[in-house]
């Protein structure tokens, strides 16, 4: 089980890396291909690419990552499921079994013993 979430993380550090390394080429590649030709602004490197998208990232972005998406999604979630009624409510809870390994209901029911 260890082995299989060390994996899991090589792969995204692995897909991460790649992926910023496609992001600065495509900015490296616009930037020396449009501003030299329009502007007359010199052509820039690799690394200096990859700056520029560090600069627009503190500059214009927040530096948390999206967490506030993440809670306004859990709220809305969490209203929607006050508002079920119970036979929902366990038709919502067996469905998610079946996808989601951590899932605990809420409130267990108990079996009618006969």
């Amino acid at each position: 089980m260890r082995w299989h979430w060390a994996a899991r993380a090589l792969r995204f550090v692995v897909f991460a890396v790649l992926a910023v390394i496609l992001l600065t080429v495509v900015v490296m590649s616009l930037w020396n291909v449009v501003l030299p030709a329009i502007f007359g602004w010199p052509l820039i490197t690799f690394w200096q690419a990859m700056g520029l998208l560090v600069l627009t990232r503190v500059l214009f972005g927040r530096l948390g990552g999206g967490g506030g998406r993440r809670m306004h999604w859990r709220r809305r979630m969490m209203e929607r499921y006050s508002q079920m009624t119970p036979e929902e409510r366990a038709r919502f809870e067996q469905g998610l079994q079946g996808h989601c390994r951590r899932w605990r209901p809420t409130e267990t029911t108990p079996t009618p013993t006969a």
